[in-house]
């Protein structure tokens, strides 16, 4: 499928992309970085694995939820009496 892709930010990005890697060809420039953005995003660890991981040194270190509703106290600090 061919791609149009018009502007002078995207021909600005392009061209300092082409002179920081020394690729000569806009569209092989296009594809590497669009594979690199891809490949780092997979690698990304998701919101609930980091959860998970906090939740698990967290309970390592003898730190447990203690089942009291902090509510009232955060909206206080907060000034959020209402």
């Amino acid at each position: 499928m061919a791609m149009l892709i018009k502007g002078d930010q995207i021909d600005d990005l392009v061209a300092k992309y082409c002179a920081l890697t020394g690729v000569r060809n806009k569209s092989e420039a296009v594809r590497q970085a669009l594979a690199a953005q891809i490949s780092a995003l997979s690698q990304k660890e998701s919101l609930a694995d980091r959860v998970a991981s906090i939740q698990s040194r967290a309970a390592a270190l003898g730190i447990v939820a203690d089942s009291v509703d902090d509510k009232a106290f955060m909206d206080a600090m907060w000034g959020d009496d209402g």
